[in-house]
């Protein structure tokens, strides 16, 4: 069997750059996501460009059965995953009475229903050969509650949690967790115009795709089970750490401040 990187949202953002950068090292990589085009395109390019073999894989992952999908399609292909990126995410910039509960059921199952299947199917297998990387992408909100993304809030608080315990069950099995907790990132799930991004990037606020990647799949290589990818990252995540709940949700209802989260 031939050994590949399995990455959910491959098509595009951190996804596509998680593809590169793995394609750029010689690895195969399967392009997972529900945007049939954009599988191809970027499997395409990555052959042209780095030579390996690249997969595309059309699934949608808010489906109850996505892993199983993905799995047995790695089975009948035979390809080995050794490194599994749960990438795949999605945004939603509501409260929690204006948001439609398909979209609810989505990103549960999209942040954490489908990440843990793929965990639960294809970690006893890299176990079994006695190595392999997983990668969790969480977030910074996964650390305090965060009102007009309550949504998006507590299931990357599900993968913090989550990844922290993978983490430990999968000690001593060559087999490594890495749970990563970027802050904003310059991806199509912002609606920010060009000077705005631009902007964000140059004051450190909003690192690139391509960053973020390349820092996450460091840590995993070292076997790392936390990523923090800029040291703003870790300035948040250390003020929601030791500011209680009680400081950090009334300065985030300070109309200002809502406005520019809404905006966001």
């Amino acid at each position: 069997m031939a050994r590949f990187a399995l990455v959910t949202g491959g098509s595009s953002g951190i996804g596509e750059q998680y593809v590169r950068q793995l394609a750029a090292e010689g690895r195969n990589v399967v392009v997972v996501s529900n945007r049939d085009d954009e599988n191809r395109r970027v499997a395409a390019s990555v052959r042209a460009e780095f030579g390996v073999e690249a997969e595309p894989l059309c699934v949608d992952l808010t489906e109850p059965t996505a892993a199983e999908q993905i799995f047995e399609y790695c089975e009948q292909h035979a390809i080995e995953v050794d490194t599994l990126v749960n990438n795949a995410g999605m945004l939603i910039f509501n409260q929690l009475e204006r948001t439609d509960s398909a979209r609810i059921e989505a990103i549960i199952a999209l942040h954490c229903t489908t990440p843990t299947k793929l965990c639960r199917l294809f970690a006893p297998v890299m176990r079994e050969r006695g190595g392999g990387h997983i990668v969790l992408m969480s977030s910074v909100t996964a650390w305090t509650p965060f009102p007009t993304i309550s949504h998006y809030a507590a299931t990357k608080s599900y993968l913090r949690s989550f990844g922290q315990s993978l983490w430990y069950e999968m000690r001593g099995s060559g087999v490594t967790v890495t749970t990563v907790f970027p802050s904003a990132v310059d991806t199509p799930l912002y609606s920010l115009g060009d000077g705005a991004r631009r902007w964000l990037r140059r004051l450190g606020i909003m690192q690139t795709a391509d960053e973020v990647a390349r820092r996450a799949l460091r840590a995993a290589r070292c076997g790392r089970r936390r990523c923090f990818p800029s040291l703003l990252t870790k300035i948040e995540v250390a003020i929601c750490y030791f500011l209680p709940s009680w400081v950090l949700l009334p300065i985030m209802r300070i109309p200002a401040v809502r406005r520019i989260l809404e905006r966001i």
